[in-house]
């Protein structure tokens, strides 16, 4: 397993602009498939974005596509979630998890409970 640290979080107006950024401890992380969640209050966690450890795949939910953009850093240990065009409904805390690349991307970046890491989260609030 992986340790992973989320950044970036904080108070935005609607209309703008946040980057998380979420870096892991270990040298495979890049190995990893990576995925963003958040979790409002009352809420279930929900997915957010994911990327396949090859980079070659990226996935997002409905909500947010288009104004979310995943990527990653390998030589940086890093994935990033750059938000635009937020939205007050976008508030929540925000989690980055690690799915090991031995469990098959496709079938399994939506599902919470097969990541094996996760971050304690950062706190991001949408003002209207």
């Amino acid at each position: 397993q992986v340790q992973l640290v989320e950044s970036g979080g904080g108070l935005v107006q609607a209309g703008g602009s946040l980057r998380l950024s979420c870096v892991a401890s270990g040298r495979t992380f890049s190995t990893y498939n990576k995925g963003w969640f958040r979790q409002a209050p009352g809420k279930e966690r929900e997915f957010v974005a994911a990327i396949s450890w090859t980079g070659a795949s990226t996935d997002y939910a409905d909500s947010v596509k288009g104004r979310f953009t995943i990527s990653g850093d390998d030589a940086k240990n890093t994935v990033y979630l750059q938000m635009n065009s937020l939205k007050p409904e976008d508030t929540a805390v925000y989690y980055c998890a690690a799915l090991t690349s031995g469990k098959y991307y496709r079938s399994n970046y939506y599902r919470a409970h097969e990541y094996d890491s996760w971050g304690q989260g950062t706190q991001v609030t949408v003002s209207s």
